[in-house]
């Protein structure tokens, strides 16, 4: 049986971040990808200029109109914008419990652009948090859930991993990437304790669109029955190939979008 995803997300239209790249990452996944869009974005590879959120009862209109016909296996959360669409998520979804949802705090834009309200933050952390099986923040989107500083070390990273979990959420993969150092490593907390995935860090800056293929990779895996452990492993075994893969692509002049369809294409 094919198995079904939503994303829950903002649109990228360079196509390398949002909505774009979750449904390429779940095609590259052998699921069947859908989208409700919680806003519209202005972007390229240089930086976001602007940001239109779509208004919030339209945010739950379109996920209940999913809801209402489709059997979902899991679901991905993307931006979310403001506080008043972080509040209808939650309340379409709360009904739907045994969906098991990823949930990617996307708040600020590989350029710097705030891609989260300041007031959402806190909305997010009451309501959103709870309804995940998996929170992937990076570290500082975890540092800015906690209201701590960013980590700058292993330890710091499991700390949090583990502080993140006691606010509600049922996983937690904390990502390594603003390490410094040649190393990418990310660990993931749950009740049954702490594993480190190790990566090394690939020389490009074409990384656009990274945490939005990661955090739908793992809804895609999730949704086709893996553990935890292994559907961590599998999505950064598939980033890994993605971002390797980068420069094949020529797209934009900054930061470009990896390479989704590397196991398929040929450049």
């Amino acid at each position: 049986m094919i198995r079904n995803v939503l994303s829950i997300a903002g649109s990228d239209p360079s196509g390398g971040a949002g909505i774009q790249a979750d449904l390429k990452a779940f095609s590259a996944r052998g699921v069947y990808g859908m989208a409700a869009l919680t806003a519209l974005t202005a972007q390229n590879t240089q930086g976001v200029s602007g940001v239109h959120p779509v208004p919030a009862e339209f945010v739950a209109e379109q996920i209940r109109a999913i809801f209402a016909d489709v059997r979902l296996d899991a679901v991905k959360i993307g931006m979310i914008a403001n506080a008043a669409i972080a509040e209808a998520v939650a309340d379409a979804l709360t009904p739907h419990e045994g969906v098991p949802i990823v949930l990617d705090p996307v708040m600020i834009a590989k350029g710097g652009t705030a891609l989260l309200a300041a007031d959402a933050v806190d909305i997010l952390t009451e309501r959103l948090l709870p309804l995940a099986t998996l929170l992937t923040p990076n570290l500082p989107e975890a540092a800015a859930l906690l209201h701590e500083p960013e980590a700058e070390n292993r330890e710091t990273m499991a700390r949090q991993a583990e502080a993140l979990v006691r606010l509600g959420a049922r996983a937690v993969l904390v990502k390594g990437g603003h390490l410094a150092g040649d190393e990418s490593p990310d660990v993931l907390a749950s009740p049954e304790g702490l594993t480190w995935f190790e990566a090394g860090r690939v020389p490009t800056r074409n990384t656009h669109g990274t945490g939005c293929t990661l955090s739908s990779a793992l809804a895609a895996e999730i949704a086709k029955g893996s553990t935890l452990p292994k559907a961590v492993a599998t999505a950064k075994e598939y980033l890994a190939g993605a971002v390797a893969a980068a420069e094949t692509l020529s797209v934009g002049t900054g930061q470009g979008p990896v390479q989704h369809f590397y196991a398929l294409w040929s450049a």
